[in-house]
């Protein structure tokens, strides 16, 4: 558990989605089941998010007043994800999980860097 919430936190404030590889890990190896592994996500990700953005903010990375906007929609998006998840059975959860990590996996892998 520790090794992965290490790696979780590095590959999330690194911007590579360490969500995925927590989740993955609640799932297959805690055996639990997927809304409970998406829901301990979220709130592993608050502390490691806002040390992030305190890290990138220092060195000049992120502006404020550009992720204001980009905040306000991620949190109906947000909302909205929470509302739908409620009538989508684990089952299909799971797959959808799986597909949606594999398909951006491939686009990662064959895509043109410019």
């Amino acid at each position: 558990m520790i090794i992965s919430s290490l790696l979780a936190g590095l590959l999330g404030s690194m911007g590579f989605g360490g969500g995925s590889v927590l989740i993955i890990y609640l799932v297959n190896f805690l055996e639990l089941e997927q809304k409970q592994a998406q829901g301990i996500n979220l709130v592993f990700f608050i502390p490691c998010a806002l040390l992030s953005v305190i890290t990138y903010k220092k060195r000049g990375m992120v502006k404020i007043r550009n992720t204001l906007s980009v905040t306000a929609f991620a949190i109906l998006g947000s909302v909205a994800g929470f509302i739908i998840l409620n009538y989508i059975p684990t089952h299909i959860l799971t797959k959808f999980f799986g597909a949606f990590l594999l398909i951006f996996g491939l686009w990662q892998l064959f895509r043109k860097v410019r």
